[in-house]
């Protein structure tokens, strides 16, 4: 027991930043003696939450192309950061792996050479976009002058105690909203014009069929994000009628089963093998039309700029759908509003039609 509060204990003194040993912090590839002219972004997690704070890149670069911009990641999301070419350095979190092992020495050993990469320069600006303690103290980490949102316009009122610089955004904006203004507060310059995001996934995937095809992203893990089955196969049965074949991925072996439930029998529907975050981009962004529950790989498939449907069964829309986007995206039921089959089969019907593709 003593030992694992000891661990527990060094444990947070590395997230608060603090050292915990007198030995030299090795100099990594970028350099510590560097001027501070890059932006660190902090923001871990969560899938759809990274897909839509990444529009700052864009923002940024059309405010000072010579900016870098390093992020950091929790370790299953780095291949979707990496999709952006202009994102120079992606710094991986495993908080989730460490908590887990906090008595291993192989735990401490990445915890020191994260903390180590986080400090190898100074920046000009952190942007903390995660609204929890566990971003705030990962940024607090890095040198830097530190960014957040104020006591009330942030989620959790606690992280803002560990920013250098609060920044009052409303609370009932858009998330895609409040990391564009946070940015531009930080960094003084005006967020202008739609969002853009600047993904550039692989050209192919070995899933992708040869002719039209859609994707259904029927899983999510909360219970009352889903959608009936009953419906996901009816909208399946719609697109075959149509000719267009549809793949229904998955992530776990539940998902899997639901998956091959929507799919039996019908003409054209594929469960494919599991497929990572790339290549389900790739899949994404070559499809002609993407329907999904409000879960990360849909909000991705929207900032791909491929034409969207986004079912929403007990969250908000105005604050988390994928209008926002753009006019190729939509976004149909809301809080307590389960959308019935007609209501998403006339959305598909107008996003295959009217979408334009970027």
């Amino acid at each position: 027991m003593r030992g694992a509060r000891a661990a527990r204990a060094s444990l947070r003194r590395i997230l608060r930043g603090l050292p915990v040993s007198r030995g030299r912090t090795p100099v990594s590839a970028r350099s510590e003696g560097a001027p501070a002219r890059a932006v660190l972004v902090v923001r871990p997690s969560s899938l759809g939450d990274v897909v839509y704070a990444m529009a700052v890149v864009s923002d940024i670069e059309a405010h000072d192309p010579a900016l870098p911009v390093d992020w950091v990641a929790e370790e299953a999301f780095v291949p979707l950061v990496r999709l952006d070419p202009r994102i120079r350095t992606v710094v991986p979190l495993a908080l989730r792996r460490w908590r887990g092992g906090a008595l291993a020495a192989a735990t401490w050993r990445e915890l020191r050479a994260f903390r180590r990469e986080l400090r190898a320069q100074p920046y000009a600006a952190i942007l903390d976009l995660q609204e929890q303690v566990k971003g705030a103290l990962v940024a607090r980490m890095a040198r830097g002058t530190r960014h957040g949102l104020d006591r009330e316009s942030i989620r959790e009122p606690l992280a803002a105690l560990f920013d250098d610089v609060h920044h009052r955004i409303p609370r009932d904006l858009h998330f895609l909203d409040k990391c564009r203004a946070l940015a531009a507060a930080a960094l003084g310059y005006e967020a202008k014009g739609p969002p853009r995001w600047g993904f550039a996934p692989p050209p192919a995937a070995a899933a992708m069929p040869a002719g039209r095809y859609a994707l259904v992203f029927h899983a999510t893990s909360r219970d009352d994000k889903l959608w009936p089955e009953d419906r996901w196969r009816a909208i399946v049965l719609r697109l075959a009628a149509a000719g267009i074949a549809t793949l229904l991925p998955w992530g776990s072996p539940p998902e899997e089963a639901r998956s091959r439930r929507i799919a039996a029998g019908v003409a054209g529907a594929v469960v494919p093998q599991r497929q990572s975050l790339p290549e389900l981009a790739a899949l994404a962004r070559r499809a002609d039309v993407v329907v999904g529950v409000d879960t990360g790989l849909t909000h991705l498939a929207a900032a791909l700029g491929t034409p969207t449907v986004a079912v929403f069964t007990a969250t908000d829309a105005t604050k988390a759908g994928v209008a926002c986007a753009g006019p190729h995206a939509r976004d149909v039921g809301g809080c307590g509003t389960v959308p019935s089959f007609d209501d998403v089969a006339a959305a598909v019907g107008r996003a295959l039609a009217t979408a334009p593709r970027c």
